[in-house]
């Protein structure tokens, strides 16, 4: 299955410009003239509205409210620090902002326990002593399906960690490297890239290695996905920042923010609305701020039921 139909989000009480994370993200972006109290009524307006969009669609959404302290200024980005496996495995992963990782909350799996099924707890985190980081879906998309594993490498992914994560969880990796319009490391693979299950959002352009391009299309076009091509320009937009949901009831859904349904043509809504439902949640302050947009704010809950 490669869409989810439950979700949890954290709702952020510290969001704020993370200068920690800043040093990778290009994405990130101040707002001049907004005091902390209003971006913070801004993210909780945006939060909510996002919550009771995905409810309406019929879609499981668990919420957990952040903690205070210490401050987690990129909280409402939970699926940068764990997985949830259909065979009951959860996976920990390593930060790479030191300010990033209390967001890893015993307490949040103590709460999954009482409706999931939880085997075994996987924890990488130790390997940022080492250097090594790899951001949960921030760093890896899967498909689920034909069990490939793809990731653009940076500083906050490292090729070896993603290899054995991949191996781990039986999935066979493929890391390349991506960039931006300036020449920089593209910091998440989810930014560029969208997989679902029988189409797969990429901005090939940012792929500037003929081979390593080469490799990730002839892997898509081997698992039979149609590859939409989006441009660096639409990326900055966060148009490869999607996640497909598959509610109980209805069809399956592709999540984006109204930034990236802004940014996409005709065509590409027209090819992507035969496969999915598009469905858009106004975020604009948690984006511009927090670097991240629609996919990043959604943990998938691939866990068995309790």
């Amino acid at each position: 299955m490669q869409s989810a139909s439950t979700v949890f989000l954290v709702r952020p009480v510290r969001f704020a410009f993370n200068a920690e994370t800043a040093q990778s993200n290009y994405f990130q972006h101040a707002m001049a003239g907004l005091t902390d109290a209003a971006v913070q009524e801004r993210a909780f307006a945006e939060f909510d509205a996002a919550v009771i969009a995905l409810q309406a669609k019929g879609v499981r959404v668990l919420v957990f409210d952040d903690t205070p302290e210490p401050p987690k200024p990129d909280a409402v980005f939970p699926n940068n620090w764990l997985t949830l496996h259909p065979d009951g495995t959860v996976l920990l992963y390593p930060m790479c902002a030191p300010n990033r990782r209390p967001e890893r909350r015993s307490d949040i799996l103590a709460a999954l326990r009482k409706q999931f099924i939880i085997k075994e707890v996987v924890d990488f985190s130790a390997r940022e002593l080492e250097g090594k980081f790899l951001e949960g879906t921030g760093s890896i998309l899967f498909d689920h399906v034909y069990g490939v594993a793809y990731a653009c490498l940076s500083p906050r992914t490292d090729g070896a960690l993603f290899a054995e994560v991949a191996n781990r969880l039986n999935y066979r990796p493929i890391a390349f490297h991506a960039y931006d319009h300036d020449g920089h490391e593209i910091y998440h693979t989810n930014v560029m890239m969208c997989i679902g299950a029988r189409f797969a959002v990429v901005c090939l352009e940012s792929i500037t290695d003929a081979r390593e391009r080469a490799a990730v299309t002839a892997s898509l076009t081997a698992t039979k996905h149609e590859i939409i091509e989006i441009s660096l320009a639409q990326v900055a937009q966060f148009a490869g920042n999607m996640l497909t949901l598959q509610p109980a009831n209805g069809p399956e859904m592709l999540v984006m923010s109204q930034s990236a349904f802004d940014a996409l043509t005709a065509s590409q809504r027209e090819t992507l609305g035969r496969y999915c439902e598009l469905v858009t949640l106004s975020i604009p302050t948690i984006e511009t701020i927090g670097g991240g947009s629609a996919r990043c704010m959604l943990a998938e809950v691939f866990l068995p039921g309790a």
